[in-house]
Protein backbone atom coordinates (compact mmCIF):
# COMPACT_ATOMS: atom_id res chain seq x y z
CA UNK A 1 0.00 0.00 0.00
CA UNK A 2 0.90 3.64 -1.04
CA UNK A 3 1.13 5.94 2.46
CA UNK A 4 -0.84 8.42 0.84
CA UNK A 5 -4.32 10.25 1.16
CA UNK A 6 -6.09 10.41 -2.09
CA UNK A 7 -8.79 13.04 -2.42
CA UNK A 8 -11.40 13.66 -5.52
CA UNK A 9 -14.01 16.28 -6.59
CA UNK A 10 -16.61 14.28 -5.63
CA UNK A 11 -15.46 14.58 -2.04
CA UNK A 12 -14.07 10.79 -2.18
CA UNK A 13 -11.48 9.69 0.53
CA UNK A 14 -9.39 7.00 -0.04
CA UNK A 15 -6.52 6.14 2.45
CA UNK A 16 -3.49 4.06 2.02
CA UNK A 17 -4.49 2.89 -1.57
CA UNK A 18 -2.70 0.44 -3.84
CA UNK A 19 -0.81 1.29 -6.99
CA UNK A 20 -3.21 -0.16 -8.74
CA UNK A 21 -6.40 1.62 -7.06
CA UNK A 22 -4.46 4.85 -7.45
CA UNK A 23 -4.30 4.28 -11.26
CA UNK A 24 -7.95 3.43 -11.54
CA UNK A 25 -8.82 6.94 -9.64
CA UNK A 26 -6.54 8.85 -12.33
CA UNK A 27 -8.25 7.22 -14.94
CA UNK A 28 -11.81 7.64 -13.70
CA UNK A 29 -11.41 11.44 -13.72
CA UNK A 30 -12.35 13.55 -16.77
CA UNK A 31 -16.39 13.75 -16.33
CA UNK A 32 -18.48 16.82 -15.00
CA UNK A 33 -18.04 16.48 -11.03
CA UNK A 34 -14.93 13.98 -10.73
CA UNK A 35 -12.21 15.84 -12.82
CA UNK A 36 -9.38 15.86 -10.40
CA UNK A 37 -7.84 14.32 -7.33
CA UNK A 38 -5.40 15.36 -4.96
CA UNK A 39 -2.60 13.37 -3.40
CA UNK A 40 -1.16 13.88 0.29
CA UNK A 41 1.53 11.89 1.80
CA UNK A 42 0.96 10.10 5.40
CA UNK A 43 1.47 12.10 7.35
CA UNK A 44 0.09 15.31 5.68
CA UNK A 45 2.41 17.71 5.54
CA UNK A 46 2.00 22.01 4.61
CA UNK A 47 2.06 22.46 1.48
CA UNK A 48 3.17 19.17 -0.03
CA UNK A 49 1.10 17.25 -2.09
CA UNK A 50 0.35 16.19 -5.91
CA UNK A 51 -2.76 16.74 -7.82
CA UNK A 52 -4.05 16.03 -11.12
CA UNK A 53 -6.83 17.20 -13.67
CA UNK A 54 -8.28 16.23 -17.04
CA UNK A 55 -11.50 16.86 -18.62
CA UNK A 56 -12.60 13.98 -20.97
CA UNK A 57 -11.18 14.47 -24.33
CA UNK A 58 -8.63 16.77 -23.27
CA UNK A 59 -4.86 16.49 -21.45
CA UNK A 60 -4.05 16.14 -18.00
CA UNK A 61 -3.15 18.71 -16.31
CA UNK A 62 -0.03 17.65 -13.74
CA UNK A 63 1.13 19.62 -10.62
CA UNK A 64 3.18 19.22 -7.44
CA UNK A 65 4.02 21.32 -4.79
CA UNK A 66 7.18 20.64 -2.11
CA UNK A 67 6.55 22.60 0.35
CA UNK A 68 6.49 26.44 -0.88
CA UNK A 69 5.05 28.64 -3.34
CA UNK A 70 8.15 28.53 -5.49
CA UNK A 71 8.35 25.09 -5.18
CA UNK A 72 5.07 24.45 -7.47
CA UNK A 73 5.67 22.87 -10.81
CA UNK A 74 3.25 22.15 -13.27
CA UNK A 75 3.53 19.82 -16.78
CA UNK A 76 0.50 18.96 -19.61
CA UNK A 77 0.67 15.72 -20.51
CA UNK A 78 -1.60 13.43 -23.16
CA UNK A 79 -2.46 10.39 -21.33
CA UNK A 80 -3.16 8.84 -17.90
CA UNK A 81 -0.21 6.46 -18.10
CA UNK A 82 1.84 9.23 -17.34
CA UNK A 83 0.39 10.97 -14.31
CA UNK A 84 0.05 7.16 -12.36
CA UNK A 85 3.78 6.69 -12.86
CA UNK A 86 4.93 10.09 -11.50
CA UNK A 87 2.29 9.78 -8.68
CA UNK A 88 3.36 6.57 -8.09
CA UNK A 89 6.98 7.62 -7.76
CA UNK A 90 5.70 10.24 -5.97
CA UNK A 91 4.00 8.39 -3.53
CA UNK A 92 7.35 6.14 -2.97
CA UNK A 93 9.42 9.30 -2.79
CA UNK A 94 11.37 7.57 -5.36
CA UNK A 95 14.83 9.55 -6.46
CA UNK A 96 14.16 10.90 -10.26
CA UNK A 97 10.15 10.04 -9.97
CA UNK A 98 10.02 13.58 -11.63
CA UNK A 99 12.40 12.73 -14.87
CA UNK A 100 11.55 12.42 -18.20
CA UNK A 101 8.98 15.29 -17.99
CA UNK A 102 8.97 18.62 -19.06
CA UNK A 103 8.16 20.25 -15.98
CA UNK A 104 7.65 23.96 -15.58
CA UNK A 105 7.75 26.21 -12.26
CA UNK A 106 4.26 27.87 -11.65
CA UNK A 107 4.52 31.89 -10.21
CA UNK A 108 2.37 31.41 -7.05
CA UNK A 109 3.35 35.05 -6.39
CA UNK A 110 5.20 36.37 -3.03
CA UNK A 111 4.04 34.10 -0.01
CA UNK A 112 1.79 36.29 2.08
CA UNK A 113 2.94 37.07 5.73
CA UNK A 114 0.97 36.22 8.53
CA UNK A 115 0.66 38.69 11.18
CA UNK A 116 1.51 37.48 14.97
CA UNK A 117 -1.28 36.54 17.37
CA UNK A 118 -2.75 39.48 19.21
CA UNK A 119 -3.60 37.36 22.23
CA UNK A 120 -3.41 37.68 25.83
CA UNK A 121 -0.45 35.09 27.44
CA UNK A 122 -3.63 32.97 29.06
CA UNK A 123 -5.52 33.30 26.02
CA UNK A 124 -2.40 32.05 23.93
CA UNK A 125 -2.02 29.18 26.68
CA UNK A 126 -5.61 28.31 26.47
CA UNK A 127 -6.08 27.98 22.79
CA UNK A 128 -2.65 25.79 22.14
CA UNK A 129 -3.58 23.70 24.71
CA UNK A 130 -6.92 23.14 23.11
CA UNK A 131 -5.62 22.15 19.49
CA UNK A 132 -3.03 20.41 21.09
CA UNK A 133 -5.16 17.90 22.85
CA UNK A 134 -7.34 17.35 19.49
CA UNK A 135 -4.15 17.10 17.82
CA UNK A 136 -3.16 14.40 20.45
CA UNK A 137 -6.33 12.75 19.77
CA UNK A 138 -5.08 12.15 16.53
CA UNK A 139 -8.18 12.11 14.39
CA UNK A 140 -8.48 15.86 13.14
CA UNK A 141 -7.04 16.61 9.67
CA UNK A 142 -4.85 19.91 9.60
CA UNK A 143 -7.95 21.39 8.18
CA UNK A 144 -9.94 20.93 10.90
CA UNK A 145 -7.60 22.02 13.62
CA UNK A 146 -7.28 25.01 11.70
CA UNK A 147 -10.70 25.77 11.93
CA UNK A 148 -10.89 24.70 15.63
CA UNK A 149 -8.21 27.28 16.21
CA UNK A 150 -10.17 29.72 14.35
CA UNK A 151 -13.36 29.34 16.24
CA UNK A 152 -12.30 28.32 19.33
CA UNK A 153 -12.19 32.08 20.93
CA UNK A 154 -14.65 33.62 18.92
CA UNK A 155 -17.78 35.47 20.74
CA UNK A 156 -20.70 37.25 19.48
CA UNK A 157 -18.34 40.70 19.14
CA UNK A 158 -14.56 39.34 18.62
CA UNK A 159 -13.26 37.15 16.31
CA UNK A 160 -8.98 37.23 17.62
CA UNK A 161 -7.40 34.33 15.35
CA UNK A 162 -7.75 34.83 11.03
CA UNK A 163 -7.70 31.99 9.11
CA UNK A 164 -4.30 32.10 8.19
CA UNK A 165 -3.28 32.52 11.78
CA UNK A 166 -5.12 29.44 12.69
CA UNK A 167 -4.00 27.45 9.77
CA UNK A 168 0.02 29.03 10.81
CA UNK A 169 -0.88 27.95 14.38
CA UNK A 170 -2.02 24.43 13.36
CA UNK A 171 0.85 23.60 10.77
CA UNK A 172 3.05 24.50 13.61
CA UNK A 173 1.74 22.52 16.24
CA UNK A 174 1.43 19.64 13.64
CA UNK A 175 4.75 19.75 12.19
CA UNK A 176 5.83 19.35 16.17
CA UNK A 177 3.55 16.27 16.71
CA UNK A 178 5.13 14.70 12.96
CA UNK A 179 8.77 14.99 14.52
CA UNK A 180 7.14 13.36 18.05
CA UNK A 181 5.83 10.45 15.88
CA UNK A 182 9.04 9.52 14.17
CA UNK A 183 10.79 8.31 17.22
CA UNK A 184 7.90 6.08 17.78
CA UNK A 185 8.43 2.34 17.10
CA UNK A 186 6.57 -0.56 16.41
CA UNK A 187 2.77 -0.70 17.01
CA UNK A 188 1.04 1.28 19.39
CA UNK A 189 -2.08 1.06 21.52
CA UNK A 190 -4.40 2.72 18.91
CA UNK A 191 -3.40 0.77 16.39
CA UNK A 192 -4.23 -2.14 18.36
CA UNK A 193 -7.20 -0.71 19.06
CA UNK A 194 -8.09 -0.49 15.37
CA UNK A 195 -7.38 -4.28 14.62
CA UNK A 196 -9.42 -4.93 17.36
CA UNK A 197 -12.17 -2.97 15.96
CA UNK A 198 -11.52 -4.57 12.53
CA UNK A 199 -11.78 -7.79 13.81
CA UNK A 200 -15.05 -6.97 15.64
CA UNK A 201 -16.70 -5.76 12.51
CA UNK A 202 -16.09 -8.57 10.51
CA UNK A 203 -17.90 -10.29 13.35
CA UNK A 204 -20.89 -8.72 12.97
CA UNK A 205 -20.21 -5.94 15.86
CA UNK A 206 -20.51 -2.10 14.42
CA UNK A 207 -17.33 -0.81 15.48
CA UNK A 208 -16.98 2.93 14.89
CA UNK A 209 -13.95 5.47 16.66
CA UNK A 210 -14.64 8.43 17.27
CA UNK A 211 -17.96 8.49 16.53
CA UNK A 212 -20.39 11.72 17.21
CA UNK A 213 -19.00 14.49 20.03
CA UNK A 214 -21.28 12.60 23.05
CA UNK A 215 -23.06 9.82 24.08
CA UNK A 216 -26.28 10.93 23.19
CA UNK A 217 -25.67 11.96 19.75
CA UNK A 218 -23.54 7.63 19.67
CA UNK A 219 -27.05 6.37 20.93
CA UNK A 220 -28.98 7.69 18.51
CA UNK A 221 -27.23 7.78 15.73
CA UNK A 222 -25.02 4.14 15.85
CA UNK A 223 -27.71 1.86 14.61
CA UNK A 224 -27.84 3.89 11.19
CA UNK A 225 -24.00 2.97 11.18
CA UNK A 226 -25.11 -0.79 11.15
CA UNK A 227 -25.35 -3.45 8.13
CA UNK A 228 -28.16 -5.74 8.12
CA UNK A 229 -26.74 -8.59 9.66
CA UNK A 230 -25.03 -6.28 12.50
CA UNK A 231 -25.33 -7.99 16.08
CA UNK A 232 -24.48 -5.23 18.42
CA UNK A 233 -22.13 -2.50 18.14
CA UNK A 234 -19.00 -0.78 20.24
CA UNK A 235 -18.08 3.14 20.05
CA UNK A 236 -16.60 5.98 22.06
CA UNK A 237 -17.02 9.60 21.12
CA UNK A 238 -14.98 12.50 20.58
CA UNK A 239 -14.93 13.61 24.79
CA UNK A 240 -13.54 9.49 25.50
CA UNK A 241 -10.76 10.38 22.86
CA UNK A 242 -9.87 13.30 24.61
CA UNK A 243 -10.10 11.60 28.11
CA UNK A 244 -7.86 8.57 26.15
CA UNK A 245 -5.46 11.74 24.91
CA UNK A 246 -4.79 12.34 28.68
CA UNK A 247 -3.85 9.76 29.64
CA UNK A 248 -7.31 8.91 31.68
CA UNK A 249 -8.02 4.84 29.60
CA UNK A 250 -10.40 4.94 27.03
CA UNK A 251 -14.39 4.39 27.54
CA UNK A 252 -15.91 1.98 25.35
CA UNK A 253 -19.86 2.38 24.37
CA UNK A 254 -21.43 -0.75 23.70
CA UNK A 255 -24.92 -3.06 23.14
CA UNK A 256 -26.93 -5.49 20.96
CA UNK A 257 -29.14 -4.27 18.58
CA UNK A 258 -32.12 -6.07 20.19
CA UNK A 259 -32.19 -4.22 23.18
CA UNK A 260 -31.76 -7.23 25.36
CA UNK A 261 -29.58 -7.23 28.15
CA UNK A 262 -28.19 -10.86 27.78
CA UNK A 263 -27.23 -9.78 24.07
CA UNK A 264 -26.14 -6.35 25.38
CA UNK A 265 -23.60 -8.86 27.66
CA UNK A 266 -22.58 -11.27 24.72
CA UNK A 267 -21.57 -8.42 23.50
CA UNK A 268 -19.25 -6.97 25.82
CA UNK A 269 -17.81 -10.61 26.21
CA UNK A 270 -16.69 -10.55 22.67
CA UNK A 271 -15.62 -6.68 22.94
CA UNK A 272 -12.72 -7.91 25.25
CA UNK A 273 -11.64 -11.05 23.96
CA UNK A 274 -10.99 -9.03 20.86
CA UNK A 275 -9.15 -6.41 22.75
CA UNK A 276 -6.98 -8.65 24.92
CA UNK A 277 -6.31 -10.59 21.49
CA UNK A 278 -4.53 -7.58 20.61
CA UNK A 279 -2.58 -6.94 23.43
CA UNK A 280 -4.91 -4.52 24.77
CA UNK A 281 -5.82 -4.58 29.00
CA UNK A 282 -9.98 -4.09 29.71
CA UNK A 283 -11.98 -3.05 32.80
CA UNK A 284 -14.97 -4.59 33.15
CA UNK A 285 -17.40 -6.37 35.79
CA UNK A 286 -19.63 -7.74 33.74
CA UNK A 287 -22.24 -6.10 33.78
CA UNK A 288 -24.09 -4.86 30.56
CA UNK A 289 -25.36 -1.67 32.02
CA UNK A 290 -21.58 -0.54 32.52
CA UNK A 291 -18.57 0.82 30.04
CA UNK A 292 -15.81 -0.98 28.95
CA UNK A 293 -12.30 0.66 29.97
CA UNK A 294 -9.66 0.36 28.31
CA UNK A 295 -6.74 0.55 30.37
CA UNK A 296 -3.49 1.39 30.96
CA UNK A 297 -3.44 2.95 27.64
CA UNK A 298 -0.50 4.77 26.07
CA UNK A 299 -2.69 6.64 23.44
CA UNK A 300 -0.07 7.50 20.17
CA UNK A 301 -2.40 8.04 17.44
CA UNK A 302 -0.37 8.42 14.06
CA UNK A 303 -1.75 11.60 11.79
CA UNK A 304 -2.83 11.00 8.70
CA UNK A 305 -4.33 14.08 7.61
Amino acid sequence: MLEIVVKTENWERHVRVSAEELGRLVRRIGSAGDQFLVVQRIPDLPDVFAQVWHQTGGDYTLEYRDGAADRHFQVMVDGPEAVIAAMTGWAHQEAGWDGGLDWSLLDMGPAREVPPLDLGEDERKELEKRVREVLVGGYASRAELAELAEEYLVTNDRRPVSREQAQSLADRLWLERVAEQAKWQGETDPERLTRAFTTLQAAGITARENFTCCRSCGQSEIGAEGGPDARGFVYFHTQCTDSAAAGHGLTLLYGGFDGSSETTAAIGHEIVAALEAVGLHTEWDHDPGRAITVTPLDWRRRLVG
